[in-house]
């Protein structure tokens, strides 16, 4: 044992309470103080906001970001038995989310990064022209390649959704995630970059029909008080959630990336044991790092040595989604009855700690245990 007093954390939501809480606080006396509760001026205004921040001309708050991807299927005017082209590594919210909405998940297999590998998406898109759909992941923080999501909306016609709940603020080419689609999915979740204290979600678009339909859909499928124009959700970003967002969690969400990318740049430069492999992007600041991810050969025996060094790891996902048996009565399609790469991130992937709250001694003790590390 190292001895430490105190164990690293993978998220200190302790520390970030120290450091938000008057915010939070205030916010939350202005809610309560107003009299208002559900969809009023705190949405609308952190909608605006949190729209700005993510280059789209709208956000619709949501009650998480799995009724986020949903509401954005339906919007999208998914049918049932349409094809949904995505990844086999992710939560299973993205899968279950297709599924929910009436949707076949069609798997196509993961790239170095953990990313949906988006040349087998070409090549299959190519092949199926009944593939009509595309819900691909920005994982770990990473954003895929923005220019070719583009390209392939193009070139087949595509309705994409995209999957930002790891990755708001992330960028490809300075084209930010979220842009490439005709709407984007983003959780807050706590455990995000951009967390609120529960579960939260919003869809993102410049499309105005969207908006309003994902708007109506949020809400019973309400288009008006008591008039139910389709058979909606309840799933409604409460005023709260939206206050302590907008308050105490946005404005400081720039300074929390620049401090996990530092973060992940040491890592990068100082881990330097050769059975730990880095499944990241060119450089450090390519991602907005949700998760510092790494792939070593005995997982079970790494995140023991990490634990007695007193530090806490994850793992993001011990099992790809299309071997999960919720699915085994669903309908599924698959590319490939391997998905070789997402099986070795489901095997050999462990998550470091890497949220802004991190000291500069926690950062060196995590690197020094990856150094100190040898498989047996």
């Amino acid at each position: 044992m190292s001895g430490r007093a105190q164990t690293i954390q993978l998220n200190d939501f302790k520390r970030q309470w120290q450091f938000v809480e008057e915010k939070v606080l205030g916010a939350v006396r202005r809610v309560g103080s107003s009299g208002w509760y559900i969809l009023g001026a705190e949405v609308e205004a952190f909608e605006k906001e949190l729209a700005v921040f993510c280059e789209r001309a709208y956000a619709i708050g949501t009650g998480n970001g799995l009724d986020a991807l949903e509401i954005g299927l339906r919007c999208l005017g998914l049918r049932p038995g349409d094809k949904v082209l995505t990844t086999p590594l992710s939560a299973f919210a993205t899968t279950l989310a297709i599924v929910r909405a009436g949707g076949v998940p069609a798997f196509v297999d993961i790239d170095a990064t953990g990313g949906i590998d988006l040349a087998q998406c070409r090549d299959l898109l190519a092949r199926d022209r009944s593939i009509r759909f595309l819900l691909p992941v920005h994982l770990y923080g990473h954003a895929l390649n923005m220019e070719e999501l583009h390209r392939l909306r193009r070139d087949f016609e595509l309705k994409v959704l995209e999957d930002c709940a790891q990755a708001i603020g992330a960028a490809s080419k300075a084209s930010r995630v979220g842009t490439a689609g005709q709407a984007a999915a983003i959780s807050f979740y706590p455990t995000k970059n951009l967390g609120a204290l529960g579960d939260a979600g919003a869809l993102l678009t410049d499309d105005s029909a969207i908006a309003k339909a994902a708007a109506e859909m949020r809400n019973y499928g309400q288009s008006a008080h008591y008039v139910h124009s389709s058979l909606g959700l309840n799933s409604r970003l409460d005023e709260l959630h939206a206050a302590i967002l907008r308050d105490a969690f946005l404005p400081n969400l720039p300074a929390w990336t620049k401090a996990r990318r530092k973060i992940a740049q040491k890592y990068l430069q100082e881990i330097r044991n050769p059975a730990i492999e880095f499944a990241a992007t060119g450089s450090a600041d390519d991602s907005v790092w949700h998760i510092f991810p790494v792939l070593v050969p005995d997982r079970d025996g790494f995140q023991k040595h990490l634990r007695d060094n007193g530090i806490k790891s994850g793992v993001h996902y011990p099992f790809i989604v299309p071997d999960q048996r919720a699915l085994k009565e669903a309908a599924v399609e698959s590319s490939s009855a391997e998905f070789k790469n997402a099986r070795r991130f489901a095997r050999d992937e462990v998550s470091l700690p890497v949220h802004p709250f991190m000291s500069e001694d926690e950062v060196e003790a995590v690197i020094a245990a990856c150094n100190s590390w040898s498989r047996a």
